[in-house]
C-alpha cells in the first residue's frame, strides 16, 4: 500500500489557529477562569493540527475561532495521550 502524503491541515481556512501556551501563560488562564487543570475540555495529542506544535500530554492549547457576530475568541484544550 502506498503511503499516504503528509497534508498540513492549518492551512485549511476551516481550521483555526492553535498555539501551545508557556506554564506561565495557562497559570495565568486557570487563574481567569478559576479553575483547575483537570476541567479543561481534552484534546488528543494525536489530533493532525497538533502535529506542528510537538504538544505533549499535559500541555495546553489555545485555539483562535472565528465567529460572525463576535470576531474571534479563544478556547482552551488540555493535551492527552491518543
Amino acid at each position: 500500500m502506498k503511503a499516504q502524503p503528509k497534508i498540513d491541515v492549518t492551512k485549511h481556512s476551516f481550521v483555526p489557529k492553535h498555539t501551545k501556551l508557556t506554564e506561565e501563560e495557562v497559570q495565568e488562564v486557570l487563574t481567569q477562569y478559576n479553575i483547575s487543570l483537570k476541567q479543561l475540555p481534552s484534546i488528543r495529542k494525536s489530533d493532525p493540527a497538533l502535529r506542528e506544535l510537538n504538544a505533549k500530554s499535559g500541555d495546553v492549547i489555545k485555539i483562535m475561532r472565528k465567529s460572525p457576530t463576535y470576531g474571534e475568541y479563544p478556547f482552551y484544550r488540555v493535551v492527552i495521550n491518543g
